[in-house]
């Protein structure tokens, strides 16, 4: 595939980033095994990815702002332009020693999401998509899978932990979801989670509480591989409620009724996805 500037920009960003990971991830299993040892490094080892994300997307497009998961809000000259970074999406798995976790990097134009990449570097596996280019991992074409009733769909979903979500209203979700799908898989990165149904790995997914930088690679991704990203009321408000439905036309429609609007979300600072859901 042939990859515009900007996005080889991003894509060597990312390995970067990832090169940096997966060298720490090495060292996590041979950390004593406290809780402040590991803990520390591996929130050392996201931040240090982070840096190096944002000097090298600093270096080649000056003046661009950032949204980032440790720094927050970095503004640019450039009032067109937002990278929304998410160093380590999977930071629990990381500390387990889980070979499930990404970088993920997007860029908004104008409030338009227009490209995106995520990477596993335990994996070696690179998801990009462009805005009307397509999404692509490792080179290959990524489309939705086919299935159109979740009878035969396996479903991605995020389950709250302790100090994290509603407890209750994810109980409830994964009832309404789990008597009617043929299986529901937690990964542990919603990046990642969204990068599989725009690969066809997996049929849907949906996910509360999320941060903008979880999931913008991620939107244009499915998008990009003829599926539909929403909120859980159906609405472009992702950033806004934290909420995040997704698969191909059927799975999304039918995802989207049997998990209703949910619980009202804490609005946050970032903009709302613009309108222009589907494939």
């Amino acid at each position: 595939m042939a990859r515009s500037a900007l996005l080889n920009v991003m894509v060597q960003a990312a390995r970067k980033a990832g090169s940096s990971l997966a060298r720490d991830f090495g060292e996590v299993q041979n950390l004593q095994v406290s809780l402040k040892g590991p803990g520390d490094y591996v929130s050392q080892a996201d931040r240090k990815a982070e840096e190096i994300i944002h000097a090298e997307l600093s270096r080649a497009r000056p003046g661009y702002s950032f949204l980032m998961e440790e720094r927050g809000e970095v503004p640019g000259d450039d009032g067109q332009h937002r990278w929304l970074v998410d160093p380590l999406d999977g930071t629990t798995n990381f500390l387990h020693g889980i070979p499930i976790f990404s970088v993920s990097i997007a860029l908004e134009r104008q409030g338009q999401l227009v490209a995106g990449v995520i990477f596993n570097p335990a994996m070696d596996e690179l998801y990009t998509a462009e805005r009307g280019g397509g999404a692509f991992l490792n080179d290959r074409r990524m489309r939705v899978a086919a299935r159109n009733r979740l009878s035969d769909a396996v479903i991605g979903t995020g389950i709250p932990h302790l100090g994290r979500g509603h407890h209750g209203q994810a109980l409830i979700d994964l009832k309404n979801v789990m008597g009617e799908a043929a299986g529901i898989r937690r990964l542990g990165s919603a990046a990642l989670d969204l990068a599989y149904v725009a690969a066809g790995r997996m049929d849907g997914f949906w996910e509360d509480y999320l941060s903008p930088w979880d999931i913008a690679a991620g939107i244009l991704m499915v998008r990009e591989a003829g599926g539909f990203a929403s909120d859980r009321a159906g609405g472009q408000a992702m950033f806004d409620n934290g909420t995040i439905v997704a698969g191909n036309e059927a799975i999304h429609r039918a995802l989207l009724k049997q998990l209703g609007p949910g619980l009202a979300k804490r609005p946050q600072k970032a903009p709302a996805v613009p309108p222009d859901a589907g494939a």
